[in-house]
């Protein structure tokens, strides 16, 4: 059979610069098996697929796979199967907004102008990382963290190990050990690790790095889930300031990438994560 089938590049307005995501967008009849076989083949970090809706108020139903496993929410692949939904003429926004039914129940996609969207991230559940964690996390990393702000478990569906390093010169330096990691993850039940720095700017700006060898993604390019999630973390580290907050996060230079993520952190601390797609490939897939 073939099915409608896009590749739409995130957080980014020029091709080949964003983080991409593979969107398949008839994707009735598939199987959970057959997914992550499509999953694998792609190679990216997600690829997604757009189903009816099942519950009362969703406009569509989405699954979100890396090339091993399913994901109860991502960011990027969000976005990017919104921006292809609606560039397909499948999906039209209801007083601006789309809303998307996945693994951690419905999320809110706003429908910006210049072909941007924003999510609004879900809640967060934060648990401390401990001491052994940490420092099994320094070795993994091959650098030390910012033990002031001590790092965190950030759960969004997504599950990211958060933590700050101290410039950004040593954040891009970073090599880690991606087997270690890998098992570390495991260890811990958890998606991957991201890690930031601050720009020094005075807009607030940090640069993100985020790894998650244990889904089959050594380093994402540039990460939603994981940067909402630093979002968190800077909020509940009282790092941003108390009557909410807005800045750019850059992420995958070191991947040959050149992301940008808006975020917004809210009085209330709710983060909304936003940014520009671009359709990269679009066609059709046997399967």
């Amino acid at each position: 059979m073939k099915r409608a089938y896009k590749v739409v590049d995130v957080f980014t307005e020029r091709p080949l610069l964003g983080n991409p995501v593979a969107v398949v967008l008839d994707a009735e009849g598939l199987d959970t098996a057959t997914m992550q076989g499509i999953a694998r083949w792609t190679n990216l970090s997600e690829t997604t697929f757009l189903l009816p809706p099942t519950t009362a108020g969703a406009d569509y139903h989405l699954r979100i796979f890396t090339p091993r496993s399913e994901l109860p929410f991502a960011g990027h692949p969000t976005l990017g199967s919104a921006y292809a939904a609606l560039e397909a003429g499948r999906v039209t926004p209801r007083d601006g907004r789309l809303v998307q039914e996945c693994g951690v129940g419905l999320v809110t996609v706003s429908v910006e102008d210049g072909g941007r969207v924003r999510l609004g991230l879900p809640p967060a559940k934060v648990t401390p990382l401990a001491l052994a964690d940490v420092n099994e996390l320094e070795a993994l990393l091959g650098t030390s963290v910012v033990r002031d702000v001590p790092p965190a478990v950030i759960n969004v569906g997504a599950i990211w190990v958060i933590a700050q390093i101290g410039c950004v010169e040593d954040l891009v330096a970073l090599k880690p050990d991606f087997a270690r990691c890998a098992a570390f993850e495991r260890r811990l039940g958890v998606t991957g690790v991201s890690v930031f720095a601050d720009s020094g700017r005075a807009d607030g700006a940090i640069e993100v790095r985020s790894f998650a060898p244990s889904c089959g993604v050594d380093e994402d390019p540039v990460c939603g889930s994981g940067n909402g999630s630093v979002a968190v973390f800077r909020w509940e580290q009282g790092l941003l300031p108390a009557g909410g907050a807005q800045y750019v996060a850059t992420q995958g230079r070191c991947v040959g990438r050149d992301g940008r993520v808006a975020v917004t952190v809210a009085a209330d601390g709710r983060v909304g994560i936003g940014g520009a797609c671009v359709t990269c490939v679009e066609g059709r897939l046997s399967c």
